[in-house]
Order: C-alpha cells, then sequence, then structure tokens
C-alpha cells in the first residue's frame, strides 16, 4: 500500500512537472511501471528466470523471465496507468505499451509441453491488440509501442531474419486496427539506453529503417539525439518515409548529462526539416531516463529542463518555418 502511495504521488508529480515544460501532449513517466518491458506480466504465474539476456555496452545486463507454462494472458494493461494519469489532467496523455515482439522472448527456445510456439503467438496477438485497444478507448492521445528489440535484434541476427520475423509479428496486431485508429498508434525505436549505456548504439540505423517503416503505424518516434551522424540518419529516413505517417525524431539525449539549449534543439529540427515534410514532422526526446526504474544516473531536475528544452526549441524551429 505504502508503494502504490508512492507511485501515485510520482505521477502526480510527473504530469505536474510535463504541464509546466508547456508540453502539449504528457506522459506519466511510467512511474507505476516495474519497467517498461515487463508491466504486462509483474505477478503472473508460469514465470521462471533464466530468459533471454540483453547485453549493454558498459557490460551490465538486463534478462527477461522465462515463460514456462500457457495459455499466456497480461497479467496487467496500459490502460490502468493511462487512467491513473488522466485524472490528474485534462491535457492530451500519450500511453507507452510493450510491443508484442519483445514480448515474444519469453518463450522458450526448447519449448512448452502442451504449448506450442504458434499457440502462443496467437495468445499474444490477441492480447496485445487488447492492450492497444483498451488505451485507445479509455481515451489516449496516441499509444506507443516500445520495440528497442527491433535494433537489437540485428545484432542478435545480422542476416536481419529476426527482425523481419518482429515486423511481421507486430503488423499483425496493428493489422487489427482501422486507418483512423493507427493514426494514433505509433512505434519508438532507439538502441535501448539504461544507466547511462545502451545495447544497439553500434548497430546501423541503415539496416533498421526500410523495415520499420513497413509497420503499419502512423507515428514513429526516432532516437536521433545520441546519434553520431545525426545528417546521415535524416537522410535514411527522408529515403524511407512513406507519405501519410509523422516521424517525430529525438532532439535530447537522456544519456547526456549536459542540458540542451533551446537553440541547440531548433537547430536540430530545421535539419531535420531539410528531409522530412514539415507536415510529417515532430519531435521526442530519446530513450534512456529511466526505463527499468532504478536508473538514478539522470536526476529529474535534469529530464525536465531537458523536456523544456525540447518544447521551446520546437517552438522555435516552428517559428523559423513559419508554421
Amino acid at each position: 500500500m505504502e508503494l502504490a502511495a508512492r507511485q501515485a504521488e510520482a505521477v502526480a508529480d510527473t504530469i505536474t512537472h510535463l504541464e509546466g515544460t508547456g508540453s502539449p501532449v504528457l506522459v506519466d513517466g511510467e512511474q507505476s511501471k516495474p519497467s517498461f518491458a515487463t508491466y504486462p506480466i509483474a505477478g503472473l504465474a508460469g514465470l521462471s528466470p533464466g530468459g533471454a539476456v540483453i547485453p549493454f555496452a558498459d557490460g551490465h545486463t538486463r534478462q527477461l523471465p522465462c515463460l514456462t507454462s500457457g495459455p499466456f494472458r497480461y497479467a496487467t494493461r496500459a490502460e490502468r496507468y493511462l487512467r491513473q494519469a488522466r485524472g490528474h489532467t485534462g491535457l492530451p496523455v500519450k500511453q507507452a505499451v510493450i510491443a508484442p515482439s519483445a514480448l515474444s522472448l519469453l518463450y522458450p527456445a526448447d519449448g512448452i509441453d502442451g504449448y506450442p510456439r504458434k499457440a502462443f503467438l496467437d495468445d499474444l496477438v490477441d492480447e496485445a491488440e487488447a492492450d492497444i485497444r483498451g488505451c485507445l478507448e479509455a481515451g489516449a492521445h496516441a499509444v506507443q509501442l516500445d520495440f528497442t528489440e527491433g535494433r537489437l535484434s540485428l545484432k542478435l541476427d545480422p542476416s536481419g531474419g529476426l527482425l523481419d520475423d518482429f515486423v511481421e509479428l507486430n503488423n499483425r496486431v496493428l493489422e487489427r486496427f482501422g486507418q483512423e485508429e493507427r493514426a494514433r498508434i505509433g512505434v519508438h525505436t532507439c538502441p535501448g539506453g539504461d544507466l547511462d549505456s545502451t545495447h544497439s548504439l553500434d548497430v546501423d540505423y541503415a539496416g533498421l529503417l526500410p523495415a520499420l517503416f513497413r509497420l503499419r503505424a502512423g507515428n514513429f518516434y526516432v532516437q536521433l539525439a545520441g546519434e553520431p551522424d545525426q545528417e546521415r540518419v535524416l537522410s535514411l529516413i527522408g529515403d524511407a518515409l512513406r507519405p501519410g505517417v509523422r516521424v517525430f525524431v529525438g532532439v535530447t539525449d537522456p544519456i547526456d548529462p549536459r542540458v540542451e539549449t533551446a537553440e541547440q534543439v531548433r537547430d536540430r529540427v530545421l535539419a531535420a526539416a531539410r528531409h522530412i515534410p514539415v507536415d510529417q514532422l515532430g519531435t521526442c526526446d530519446d530513450c534512456g531516463f529511466s526505463p527499468f526504474a532504478d536508473d538514478t544516473s539522470t536526476s529529474r531536475e535534469t529530464a525536465f529542463a531537458k523536456i523544456t528544452a525540447r518544447v521551446r526549441g520546437t517552438a522555435l524551429a516552428a517559428q523559423a518555418l513559419g508554421l
């Protein structure tokens, strides 16, 4: 009960601070989630330790649990977090959900007796659809699928076969939504920022972006500020971009302790506008503020300062572009 009370306080505090930045769309900061990836399985029976290991460049790892029995069902849906956040604000709220491709890693390589992988994936697709649909029906401004495993998949399988499998699985879910619904659904990609390190920054975006834009979503949130060659990535985005979707490019880097200025953000937006049509362009933060809830390397003050810079810098860019 004490933990729940502290989490509720943190959500309210986050909403208040985000409103103070001037952001037109808010999030709950995932203050109540055990992690961005594992909220659907928190407290779920039929799990054991020893699942897929995610190695980071600094040597630390994160490990998923392993499914031991079926049928697979979400124990918690993201709609719960959305409703709590919306209770603290009248502004639009975007809700993050985990992509089904990430949860597909829960299934063990040696299988589960009486529960074949095909049956698991069918259940997973149903559960992921319900997770997204619940958020849309609860009034989410947008629903963001966290797809950090997309870029990582190219490290695990440079042939791109695993990435193709991930895209196909995610599209099985996205195809269940109509065009107007998909306009409110987006996909986030990044190199997995955590504890000031990443798991796949060394993987070339050129291998990911064409496959990423095959996903049948209306929005894409692309980590960019932490990239060593942002101009090249923007060129790749421009080449792969299809009509009718919007790309939110990362203009602040949570891993970098320096707080960006509004002018730096403005210049990053203007650089993006040379490759992406303005009516298809938006801004976001890169990933990595605290995705697993135990990363204290970036203070809340720094996080909100970066978000404020993003909002102000985006407004400066809009003025420069005559919007």
